[in-house]
């Protein structure tokens, strides 16, 4: 039997456990439940553990007081018959007895529910994933590692510390991926903690190990040899830290000499170190991005906001919508980003999400060079999609899609139900196919992706903005509404100041649907124009 468990304890993660739990808040929930089952295994093992020891002491107080009376007087103890014949029952009976406590088990219980348990924890990748998006909402919210560390984020219910553990775990990540910038920042939050008292299982000496090589590989040599010197302040012995005050002198001295010989050549610290700052990623909008994320996007101009309107729409005389129209919004003008209010309920936004949850796998991307849906770090959600056939909420919702835009949304693509993680994101891109991607939905046979329709089905504490960095638009997450705009001109044309993103989630909870609408179908209900960008 214990071979068995220990065989199941084994297997269980690696075959049932679900991978990427960091990329959806949802599924993340139902980690609290799973631990607060173990903490009340836990509690029941410790009341097991209590209730034995309290039996235990039971004996050792009885046995203390009769052997304290018998160790006075020996003979006349044992003269009496009765106590003679219980000292024979205690040593040959009792004793054993006692012992079969002392030894009995009670963990098989909590250790049997942790094995079970033990399938559904996170594993590395959600470990370092969760800790990634950490740093992202550091760079795209501008946040230092104090503000962090000490859980003052906008928006927050449950206030939550970074112990120094937590800030050396960060860096300690940030290290592993060569990210310097971001080890300096966090081993400095970690060596700061330390320096006001906080009570840690991480030494001074392992922080400044970790700092000193991130200075030393941003380019400040000077402080890269101050900080190796306070670490041998701490430990003369350290071998690392030895053979590192004699390279980094060596380098000090080279350059000394260089700069005295005037040469041409440049020294060792210019041509080998870095430059000290964030790396620079693929990503030539990423300013921009980030700025519209914090709100700090372009302003639109007055005259352009006069011809911004909210008004009622019926669906082009549409019956379902004539008593009842629907609240439309001009959120943007180029390109026309209209919201809808009061679109989709509370109640069919709870069925959607029921029906979504059990499916939710990471988000994928079209890659252009293989033509296959891949992961990537730049989308950080997971996904679930859903046909109109399977539930009357889905088809009716598709059907309100088509009523609203006049568009066929037969040849769309399924409703896709998406949950953003941890610092959740998809950082800016096109929805419709490029040029030179021909063959991006050949499989669907419908044509390019006309228009995108996306619900927004929860609020949003903090961040999770969709912005448009080619216009400087920002759209906010509001629940029960809806966005909509064309991703093709009327001529077929991609309309490329679409790029857009959805921004990291600062605090809480993204949920989203969207609809992509494609050309086929459109013909009569969307004519072409003969100009190019209309």
């Amino acid at each position: 039997m214990i071979w068995y468990i220990l065989i199941v304890g084994i297997l269980l993660p690696q075959s049932l456990a679900h991978p990427g739990f960091f990329t959806s808040i949802g599924q993340m929930t139902d980690l609290i439940h799973t631990e607060k089952d173990l903490v009340t295994s836990l509690k029941d093992y410790i009341k097991a553990e209590e209730d034995k020891l309290e039996q235990i002491k039971k004996w050792a107080e009885k046995l203390d007081r009769l052997t304290s009376t018998a160790t006075k007087d020996p003979e006349g103890f044992v003269g009496h018959p009765v106590n003679a014949f219980k000292l024979m029952k205690r040593l040959n009976t009792e004793w054993s007895e006692l012992e079969n406590l002392v030894l009995k088990d009670t963990s098989d219980g909590f250790i049997s529910n942790l094995t079970i348990q033990r399938q559904y924890f996170p594993n590395d990748e959600d470990q370092v994933g969760a800790a990634k998006a950490l740093l992202r909402l550091q760079d795209t919210y501008n946040l230092d590692t104090d503000t962090i560390s000490k859980g003052n984020l906008p928006g927050v219910k449950h206030k939550s510390f970074l112990t120094v553990e937590d800030c050396f775990e960060l860096g300690k990540v940030a290290y592993t991926e060569a990210d310097y910038y971001h080890t300096e920042l966090w081993m400095e939050q970690a060596l700061r903690q330390l320096d006001e008292g906080e009570v840690s299982t991480i030494d001074k000496v392992s922080v400044l190990d970790y700092l000193s090589y991130a200075v030393y590989q941003q380019g400040d040599l000077d402080k890269a040899l101050f900080l190796t010197k306070k670490l041998l302040e701490l430990d003369p012995e350290h071998q690392r830290a030895n053979g590192n005050l004699k390279y980094f002198e060596y380098i000090m001295a080279k350059e000394k000499d260089a700069n005295k010989s005037a040469s041409d050549d440049q020294s060792d610290r210019k041509t080998t170190l870095k430059k000290k700052g964030v790396a620079v990623d693929y990503l030539p909008e990423r300013q921009k991005y980030e700025m519209l994320c914090r709100g700090e996007g372009i302003k639109m101009t007055p005259r352009r906001q006069k011809k911004l309107f909210c008004r009622y729409h019926d669906g082009n005389r549409n019956p379902k919508f004539i008593l009842a129209p629907a609240k439309q919004e001009d959120e943007w003008d180029k390109p026309r980003i209209i919201r809808f209010h009061d679109i989709i309920s509370d109640a069919e936004i709870e069925i959607v999400k029921d029906l979504a949850k059990p499916r939710l796998s990471r988000a994928t991307v079209h890659d252009p060079e293989t033509g296959k849906l891949t992961t990537a770090q730049y989308r950080v959600s997971k996904s679930a999609w859903l046909s109109g056939y399977e539930n009357p909420v889905v088809s009716r919702i598709n059907m309100r899609i088509q009523d609203l835009t006049g568009l066929d949304v037969s040849t769309a693509e399924e409703l896709q139900v998406a949950n953003y993680g941890v610092g959740g994101q998809y950082e800016p891109h096109f929805d419709f196919a490029r040029k030179d991607e021909p063959d991006a939905f050949k499989e669907l046979g419908t044509g390019n992706r006309i228009a995108t329709w996306l619900f927004y089905m929860s609020d949003v504490s903090a961040g999770g903005a969709t912005v448009f960095p080619e216009v400087g638009a920002s759209v906010w997450p509001k629940k029960g509404t809806a966005v909509f705009w064309y991703n093709l001109f009327a001529s077929g044309e991609g309309d490329y100041s679409t790029r857009h993103a959805a921004c990291p989630v600062l605090v809480g909870n993204k949920w989203v649907s969207n609809k992509w609408l494609h050309e086929r179908g459109q013909e009569f209900r969307r004519p072409c124009t003969l100009s190019e960008l209309e």
